[in-house]
């Protein structure tokens, strides 16, 4: 959270794009923090996007385009094991890089599942690192309350930003 995801992502659709090259750009669909279909920069640059649910194939999304020069997806942490294979596939049998960017582990410091298998099957992976409050390395994603009070249990995914995550180190994770 916090360390320039989205706005990486929108960089690398403007370079290919700037190059006459054409990209595919998704989003989960649960995610409405800056309405549906969205990819969305805390800094302000908004570029409207495809969504991706658990059921996209992204394998028959793609079918035989040779013009799509490169997929790129935000919030990967919600794509299914199945959709990471199928990008990785898309990467290796048509040479189709795909470029994700997603969070490791959710408020619990579990994995998400979509994740797991990026973590397992991806070529490269470039940390984007930010800052916890107390000026370590942030890490860790902690869920909080409307008191500013550290969530330990819940559903895997609820859907919110500032106001209910923050970017923490593994100390300020652990001490709550």
């Amino acid at each position: 959270m916090n360390a320039g995801k989205s706005t990486a992502l929108l960089q690398v659709a403007h370079n290919y794009e700037e190059r006459g090259h054409r990209v595919r750009i998704f989003t989960a669909r649960l995610d409405d923090r800056f309405g549906r279909g969205f990819v969305t920069s805390r800094l302000g640059p908004q570029r409207e996007v495809e969504q991706f649910e658990a059921d996209t194939d992204f394998i028959a999304l793609m079918g035989d385009n040779p013009a799509i020069a490169c997929i790129l997806v935000d919030e990967a942490q919600f794509l299914s094991k199945q959709q990471v294979q199928q990008l990785h596939e898309l990467a290796h049998l048509r040479n189709l890089p795909a470029i994700c960017y997603g969070l490791r582990t959710d408020f619990q410091g579990e994995l998400f599942p979509g994740s797991a298998t990026l973590l397992a099957l991806a070529d490269e992976m470039d940390e984007m690192k930010t800052i916890c409050d107390c000026g370590r390395k942030a890490t860790m994603n902690m869920r909080v309350d409307a008191h500013n009070r550290k969530v330990t249990e819940g559903a895997q995914v609820e859907i919110g930003g500032n106001a209910r995550y923050r970017s923490v180190c593994g100390r300020c994770f652990r001490q709550g």
